[in-house]
């Protein structure tokens, strides 16, 4: 048999992700901490060995990074490219039911606000580019100057962004809402300041981000939105 493409053999990658388990676990890790092997575990739905195993192939197949702390041992993906990867499969693949009223919340949770990887998703992160993009802050995915002189103002690196090996400002189609929101270094390099400002804090539900009064308020008058400032998860 012969390839036409030889420029990347994805298969085996492929086969990595497509086994349920694993792809609980990486999609466990899509928030962008660190989690243990334990925690994986009972995320997929396995034993602790079995948890082992699988954790195994993916260290083995590049997907994931192990962070030792002690004696501890946790895993992470390896990269925004694996999230990357992880995100577009998700935007092209079919909801999962919804069982339970626990699983409505979740789902509800994660619409409202997320992370992918390390930048902000979901109807928060969609608001987040339109109200850039409206305010002519950013257009064909690069800041203008006056985007650049608000962010700066907010406390964002953007030069830092700049220098950083990935894409600066691209658009991610973001899965829940399928519309985009702000990916790449500076789409992280804001969400990083989000968090440090105490305008968003992580949730009790993996992925989940808070909206909280301080952020609502700091928003407001930044980038006056309604989309932006309306959700209020319940925690």
């Amino acid at each position: 048999m012969e390839y036409i493409a030889r420029d990347a053999d994805i298969a085996p990658v492929a086969a990595l992700i497509a086994d349920p388990t694993r792809a609980a676990m990486l999609t466990a890790l899509l928030g962008g901490r660190a989690l243990a092997a334990g925690e994986l575990a009972r995320i997929s739905g396995v034993s602790a060995a079995t948890a082992s195993a699988h954790l195994a192939r993916l260290l083995e197949g590049r997907l994931v990074d192990v962070v030792r702390q002690g004696r501890h041992r946790y895993y992470r993906l390896a990269g925004h490219e694996v999230a990357e990867v992880l995100e577009v499969l998700a935007g092209v693949s079919a909801r999962p039911p919804v069982r339970s009223l626990r699983q409505s919340r979740q789902a509800r949770l994660l619409e409202e606000a997320r992370t992918c990887y390390d930048h902000l998703a979901g109807r928060a992160g969609v608001g987040l580019l339109d109200r850039l993009r409206e305010g002519g802050y950013y257009e064909a995915q690069e800041l203008t100057g006056a985007g650049e002189r608000l962010l700066t103002g907010l406390g964002v690196d953007v030069a830092g962004a700049r220098r950083a090996r990935r894409r600066f400002a691209p658009e991610c189609l973001d899965w829940t809402e399928r519309r985009s929101h702000l990916g790449g270094a500076l789409g992280a390099a804001i969400t990083e300041v989000l968090f440090e400002r105490g305008w968003y804090r992580r949730g009790t539900v993996p992925r989940a981000v808070v909206l909280t009064d301080e952020g609502r308020k700091g928003l407001s008058e930044l980038l006056p939105s309604k989309e932006l400032t309306s959700h209020t998860p319940v925690t």
